[in-house]
């Protein structure tokens, strides 16, 4: 990582952190729009909403620069659930969040299992035991979009419904 990579990731940082220090608008990858969008989804099947944790919070974003460099999406192994999402342009938190729900449509819940497609994403935001979140958003070197949320407690034990 070059120096001016370097100052503009510190800079962003200390730009996002006085923002919602002062209670400015925030841009779409705020904590809050990733709560909104976790929770709206958990209205929708009767969970209870999730809570913002800076501990969370700063795991996913310590991960989310060690992905600087390819922009890969391949999971931290840490202690948390994990929802990863990349892209191209304008992919902002809401965004992913979007594609993990849209997973919803694959969700079988009386078999509890995925039929036609993937639908652990989708599972992972509606964990009923999942009380806390912590997500990030960091543009890679390659210029993609890198997003990352996790979740405390995880999700997705094999037999368990997510609600």
């Amino acid at each position: 990582m070059d120096s001016s990579t370097i100052s503009l990731l510190t800079v962003s940082l200390v730009i996002a952190s006085a923002m919602a220090a002062r209670d400015l608008p925030q841009p779409q990858s705020s904590s809050q729009a990733f709560l909104d969008a976790h929770n709206r989804a958990r209205a929708q099947v009767g969970v209870r909403p999730l809570v913002w944790n800076e501990t969370v919070a700063r795991y996913a974003l310590d991960y989310a620069h060690k992905r600087y460099g390819d922009c890969e999406l391949e999971h931290s192994q840490g202690p948390y659930g994990e929802n990863l999402a990349e892209g191209w342009g304008t992919l902002s938190g809401t965004d992913a969040v979007g594609m993990w729900v849209s997973e919803k449509s694959c969700y079988d819940y009386s078999s509890n299992s995925c039929v036609g497609g993937e639908c652990l994403h989708y599972t992972q935001v509606v964990w009923n035991d999942s009380v806390h979140l912590g997500c990030a958003r960091v543009q890679c070197r390659n210029g993609w979009l890198f997003v990352i949320c996790s979740y405390d407690p995880p999700g997705n034990y094999v037999g368990r419904r997510p609600y």
